[in-house]
């Protein structure tokens, strides 16, 4: 049977190191892409996975084993995005989704893999133009919030606990992203197609 992350935890408090690369390895998937949504790039948001284990090792005395782990993991990972959000904006972007990574492809190129031919690929490269611009107008709270409940399916309780706020503040600022949204794309909006209303 596979040990909890609580169990990993626990262990490492107590000395076994393997217990971390177990945990980075079970979540490295999740949080790299919950963190490649958070700051739209995908060189700083492995970055910003390296330092949030960095963040755990350092503070593993503090993480309380009858608590779970990942909204601790996703809380520490959250604070450091924001905070890279926020530092971005007060200084010129220097890289983007449609920017070259190591592997010669841009994050572009490998999302429009999985479409079936040349138009598809210029209808998906554009929505996500599209998407990635109004998620950008999300205050990084908003982003954090929706990428929390929307991708990576916490529930709202779960989302509070690992931004720090209570179950109100968060539907109230999920709302409210959900509204910027629909606002900056309506043609997206439920109910658009039909005509009825969203």
């Amino acid at each position: 049977m596979e040990p909890t992350d609580e169990t990993l935890m626990e262990a490492y408090q107590h000395g076994d190191e393997t217990a971390l690369a177990q945990l980075v390895r079970r979540h490295s998937g999740p949080l790299l892409g919950y963190l490649t949504r958070m700051s739209s790039n995908p060189h700083q948001a492995e970055d910003l996975f390296q330092e949030t284990f960095v963040r755990v090792h350092r503070k593993a005395d503090t993480f309380q084993t009858d608590r779970k782990f990942k909204p601790w993991l996703y809380t520490i990972a959250t604070r450091l995005a924001v905070d890279e959000l926020r530092r971005r904006k007060r200084t010129p972007p220097m890289l983007s989704m449609d920017e070259q990574t190591g592997d010669h492809h841009s994050l572009a190129d490998r999302m429009a893999d999985t479409a079936a031919g040349p138009a598809d690929c210029a209808v998906a490269a554009d929505l996500r133009a599209r998407v990635r611009g109004a998620l950008d107008v999300l205050s990084p709270g908003q982003r954090a919030i929706l990428s929390l409940t929307y991708f990576e399916g916490f529930t709202y309780p779960e989302a509070a606990r690992a931004l720090g706020r209570s179950v109100g503040t968060i539907k109230k600022q999920m709302s409210r992203a959900l509204r910027s949204l629909a606002r900056a794309l309506p043609d997206l909006a439920p109910g658009h197609a039909t005509g009825g209303a969203a």
